[in-house]
């Protein structure tokens, strides 16, 4: 693709970035096909071409008025899935000229103050385990006065964690990623991982400090207090890191999508640049640990017919679609067949609450693919794909790694 930027403009990096993500683009829609809105709506600026356009002329135009209120409507409706990057036979990074053109319009179009109101509310209740667990509690006890699209995402009670294994006794030390919703929406799913690696001999070393990925604050163009988040996160694993951690566990496939841009995002920062990049390459999603292992020590005693739904941060963003399936199937699980296993369920971090219409259609599709092998279970491997596809209140969904635990002999 064409650009026509200034010398002045590429003195600016997210400039030079941005033109780089563009020069690969060859415009030639296929990315349409597989992209979950412009399925909806049908409309070109919802899909990832139309939008690469619309960022395309707001970037080159930085003094002129082009950036408008349904420029930004069109790039708010984008889940950030990566289906569209899958799918590119050119190889564009769409997901990065996203993060500095939503940064570019939040700046040159602020939003109504009801819009600044939620998003705000979003980062400050979801990113903090405490506040969220409290606020949760309380949104439980009065279940009825919460608004129809928050309570459907609340289970009456989570999966009770049991206890977890003393990981110290083993050689094979990891450190694991608690997360900020998952404590209180599914605790037994760093519970259940602990109990599984400790009979494959892996223990799990919790570190407190750490704490929300970043990824919240970052997607919702709160992108320094992303950044902030990571580098605690970085100074609290990082004395394990040099006592020899074997790797970083991610058990939502969110914060592990995140968790192995740390080194990209603070590639310019001086003091972190290395650290950042070091964590990113032991940052593992569980599947990966669990693939690599000799899983003869688990038998099981139970095999349930099960769907999974892959989360499109597990297979676009980290490429590894296929892999849980792989290993579900080596354990024994029967796996019913899911069509369109390529679409986003519409969770898409804090989307289905700023895009509750679209999340809610996007939903309801994924069930039906997911329900038509007629399974006991839906398996997924993150927190926020568990708990928006729960909220239909249709087949129980669950972490795969929880099933694994239950059926453990």
């Amino acid at each position: 693709m064409q650009t026509h930027f200034t010398e002045q403009d590429l003195e600016q990096p997210h400039i030079r970035e941005a033109e780089r993500v563009l020069r690969t683009c060859v415009h030639c829609g296929f990315c349409n096909a597989t992209c979950p809105t412009y399925q909806l709506l049908g409309d070109e600026r919802d899909g990832p071409r139309g939008r690469i356009y619309l960022m395309k002329q707001m970037l080159e135009n930085p003094e002129d008025d082009v950036v408008t209120e349904e420029t930004r409507l069109h790039l708010d409706r984008c889940l950030t899935c990566r289906n569209c990057e899958t799918t590119c036979p050119s190889g564009v990074e769409y997901h990065k000229l996203l993060d500095i053109g939503r940064a570019e319009i939040e700046r040159r179009a602020p939003r109504p103050a009801a819009e600044r109101a939620l998003r705000f509310g979003l980062r400050k209740a979801l990113v903090e385990p405490a506040r969220f667990q409290a606020l949760l509690k309380l949104g439980q006890t009065f279940r009825p006065l919460v608004p129809g699209t928050l309570r459907d995402k609340m289970p009456p009670a989570p999966v009770d964690a049991g206890s977890r294994p003393e990981g110290a006794r083993h050689e094979r030390q990891m450190l694991i990623l608690e997360g900020c919703v998952q404590p209180g929406l599914s605790p037994n799913t760093n519970a259940a991982t602990a109990r599984v690696l400790d009979r494959l001999g892996i223990g799990l070393t919790p570190a407190p400090e750490a704490g929300c990925c970043g990824a919240i604050d970052y997607h919702l163009n709160a992108q320094d207090a992303g950044r902030a988040r990571m580098r605690a996160n970085i100074d609290a694993w990082w004395p394990h890191v040099e006592a020899g951690c074997e790797a970083i566990v991610q058990t939502a496939s969110g914060c592990g999508a995140m968790v192995k841009e740390y080194g990209e995002v603070l590639a310019d920062d001086p003091d972190y640049a290395d650290k950042a990049a070091r964590i990113s390459a032991l940052a593992k999603d569980l599947v990966e640990i669990l693939r690599a292992e000799d899983l003869e020590p688990l038998t099981l005693r139970e095999h349930k017919r099960l769907a999974f739904h892959c989360p499109c941060t597990l297979q676009h963003a980290q490429k590894l679609g296929g892999s849980v399936d792989a290993v579900l199937a080596k354990l024994g699980f029967s796996l019913t067949p899911v069509q369109d296993a390529h679409l986003c369920c519409g969770s898409a971090g804090t989307y289905s609450v700023t895009q509750p219409e679209l999340a809610a259609e996007l939903r309801d599709n994924k069930l039906d693919a997911l329900e038509a092998g007629d399974p006991e279970v839906i398996v997924t491997a993150n927190i926020g794909c568990q708990t928006h596809l729960n909220g239909a209140g249709r087949t129980p969904v669950r972490h795969w790694i929880e099933i694994v635990d239950e059926a453990l002999a």
